[in-house]
């Protein structure tokens, strides 16, 4: 246990951290920590993996995930975000948490080649997707230009 943290099985997804302390809203639950690499180092080295936990942060860097936050699932109704501190990732809470809740944070994912990022977190409030917002947004039109380029491609 790292701070009143332990990591074991979620209904989310596979393994999650939870917290066997109250936190405050506001609070710096865990940093997000580990090895950095550009997103080209980090796309050649886990070319051939299905499971990563990086973490972007900045225009082009990664963190490759070690330690408990890595465990952190996603939530579209989460009661963390992660913030940047002077280029430290940290994951704070959003709201009180109380002992025994599993942390979670949007992971508003981005930029992204996977056809799907499917969301299970069971909240009312679920997209459905771990995507953000935005990404969903550019799918969709993507999808879209790809529909009317396909029936103009049929015209010719």
């Amino acid at each position: 246990m790292v701070n009143g943290l332990v990591v074991r099985s979620s209904s989310i997804h596979a393994a999650g951290c939870y917290t066997m302390r109250a936190i405050k809203k506001g609070a710096r639950v865990v940093e997000y920590d580990g090895p950095r690499f550009t997103k080209k180092q980090a796309d050649e080295r886990y070319s051939d993996r299905l499971i990563t936990y990086l973490f972007s942060c900045g225009k082009n860097m990664v963190i490759d995930g070690f330690g408990t936050a890595m465990f952190i699932n996603h939530s579209c109704d989460p009661n963390c975000e992660s913030e940047d501190f002077d280029g430290r990732i940290w994951v704070t809470a959003i709201r009180d948490i109380e002992p025994g809740e599993e942390l979670t944070y949007e992971y508003n994912l981005h930029d992204s080649d996977d056809d799907d990022a499917d969301c299970y977190c069971g909240a009312g409030s679920c997209r459905g997707t771990m995507f953000s917002a935005d990404e969903v947004k550019r799918r969709a039109r993507r999808a879209k230009k790809n529909q009317v380029d396909k029936k103009q491609a049929k015209k010719s």
